[in-house]
C-alpha cells in the first residue's frame, strides 16, 4: 500500500513540473506574441509599443507571480486591464478591428495548444 501513495505522489510531482514548464513556455510564447510590430497596445488610453507593454506587464507578472499558475491566471492579472483605473487593455493591429488584449491572447493561446498538441501527435506517427 505504501508503495502505491509513494508512486502515486512521484507522479503527481512529475505532472506538476509538466505543467509548470508548459505554462512557462506558453508565457514566454504570448510575450514574444505581445512584441509584435504590426500592432500597438493601449492602455489607460496612451499607445505603447510591444516592448513598452512587455515591459509592463512583466512587472505585473512579477508583481502576481504567487497568484498565476496558468497561462490564463498570467492573461487575466498581467495583461486584461488596469488595477488602478479598471480600463480594459486593448490591442491596434492593422487591417483589424481593435481588441481587448485578453481576447487577442487567449486565441493567441489555442493557437500556442494547438501546435503543441499537433507536434506531439506527429512524433508518434
Amino acid at each position: 500500500m505504501k508503495v502505491i501513495y509513494l508512486i502515486l505522489l512521484i507522479l503527481s510531482i512529475s505532472i506538476s513540473k509538466t505543467n509548470a514548464r508548459n505554462t512557462n513556455s506558453e508565457i514566454e510564447q504570448l510575450l514574444i506574441f505581445v512584441e509584435n510590430p504590426k500592432c500597438q497596445f493601449e492602455r489607460n488610453g496612451d499607445m505603447y509599443s510591444g516592448i513598452e507593454a512587455i515591459k509592463h506587464i512583466q512587472k505585473k507578472h512579477h508583481y502576481y507571480e504567487d497568484d498565476i499558475k496558468t497561462a490564463e491566471d498570467f492573461i487575466e492579472y498581467s495583461a486584461t486591464k488596469s488595477k488602478l483605473s479598471g480600463k480594459y487593455y486593448k490591442i491596434h493591429c492593422k487591417e483589424m478591428p481593435i481588441i481587448k488584449s485578453k481576447s487577442w491572447l487567449l486565441e493567441e493561446l489555442k493557437k500556442i495548444r494547438i501546435k503543441r498538441l499537433t507536434t506531439k501527435v506527429k512524433r508518434f506517427e
